[in-house]
């Protein structure tokens, strides 16, 4: 039996990362791979639609690395906390350093809050696959 309970535990152990990974990459992915459906179509459609409206307001997703400025860091941190959309977002050029739109600081509140929420989400799925929630 010990055996039995060291496999079910490695199991439990890859998917609980599986599901946070995949939480991380694509908003409410996590959840659809806990075959929670509803759940996880809601968060994405949510968590993807406070992003994009970012970007329509002209979000700057500028990479701020190093300690000269702390806050920018942390702000950078909390749009990349979206994932996939987020590098997707730069390639497509839309990193934008000129302020182009009077609107710019609402695409930058729009985009970190869905980083941030997304990390919610993540320790979300993270409960569910380590069976701490339904």
């Amino acid at each position: 039996m010990p055996h039995d309970d060291a496999v079910a535990t490695s199991t439990d152990g890859s998917r609980t990362v599986a599901a946070g990974l995949l939480a991380w990459v694509w908003p409410g992915l996590g959840h659809l791979y806990l075959r929670r459906r509803g759940r996880g179509l809601v968060l994405m459609g949510a968590i993807l639609g406070l992003f994009v409206l970012g970007v329509a307001m002209d979000s700057r997703l500028q990479l701020h690395m190093g300690l000269e400025d702390p806050l920018a860091l942390l702000f950078s941190l909390a749009q990349m906390g979206i994932g996939a959309p987020y590098f997707l977002a730069r390639s497509m050029g839309f990193e934008s350093g000129m302020v182009t739109s009077v609107m710019y600081e609402y695409g930058n509140t729009f985009t970190a809050v869905g980083g941030l929420l997304n990390i919610l989400v993540i320790l979300d799925a993270l409960d569910i696959a380590r069976g701490y929630k339904k």
